[in-house]
């Protein structure tokens, strides 16, 4: 719910596109991951604390490359990933106010995209489970070369969204890791933090321009004309 405090202190502004993150943005699927990384540590005999305090917002691929590199190729994270949805009774669930975004992205005709740092098979596997609307655009671990902090991904989402035209107007990027954040910012885009997964602080540090508590801080208002889209956020700060 948003209190009366946050009313006061919303702001409004004229975005042509957005980006979101996934995991810890969109859903939250903090029990399933742990339980994989569990598995992995068991494999590897080390402590699964361990990846998982430095995991989130990560490829896995990357994690893997530091705990045993005959793991990080994409034939075994693919099939390690496309488990991930079925190793829990209780699947992910949606971030608050997350689906209710997508559908008024869809509603509004915003061009957005997904940007995770998931595979093709997490991400199709929770969509598919969580009865989520189905994204035009994707950005996912096997197209980049890199992931977050580095800007690839943000930046060719960007681009897909823009359709090549770089003088579109500001792109918003949704966050909750401020490796992701610090990647939106270095793409050249706006970037709101929702806390969900990280302090406000943290978000702010890592150049969060807004923080919001979650997506049901997020509202889009009204089309801004000439293809920009008028949004209202609700921030914590």
């Amino acid at each position: 719910m948003i209190s009366n405090n946050s009313l006061r202190n919303s702001v409004s502004h004229i975005f042509a596109g957005v980006l979101l993150d996934f995991d810890g943005t969109i859903i939250d699927s903090t029990e399933a991951i742990v339980e994989n990384w569990r598995r992995v540590a068991k494999e590897l005999n080390i402590d699964y604390q361990e990846i998982v305090s430095t995991s989130h917002g990560r490829r896995s691929i990357d994690v893997l490359r530091e705990l045993d590199p005959s793991k990080a190729n994409w034939d075994y994270v693919t099939a390690m990933e496309s488990r991930i949805p079925y190793l829990t009774e209780t699947s992910a669930v949606e971030i608050p106010g997350a689906r209710k975004l997508l559908e008024s992205l869809d509603r509004s005709r915003v061009p957005y995209a997904i940007v995770t740092s998931g595979s093709r098979a997490l991400l199709d596997g929770w969509l598919r489970i969580l009865h989520l609307p189905q994204p035009k655009e994707v950005i996912v671990a096997e197209d980049v070369a890199v992931g977050k902090p580095d800007p690839e991904g943000y930046r060719k989402a960007r681009e897909k969204i823009c359709y090549g035209n770089k003088t579109m107007g500001d792109i918003l990027v949704i966050e909750d890791a401020p490796a992701g954040v610090k990647a939106g910012k270095d793409a050249g885009c706006k970037v709101l933090g929702v806390a969900t997964t990280h302090a406000v602080k943290q978000l702010k540090d890592a150049g969060a321009d807004w923080v919001v508590e979650n997506c049901q801080h997020v509202q889009v208002i009204d089309d801004g004309g000439e293809g920009h889209f008028c949004f209202n956020f609700y921030p914590t700060l």
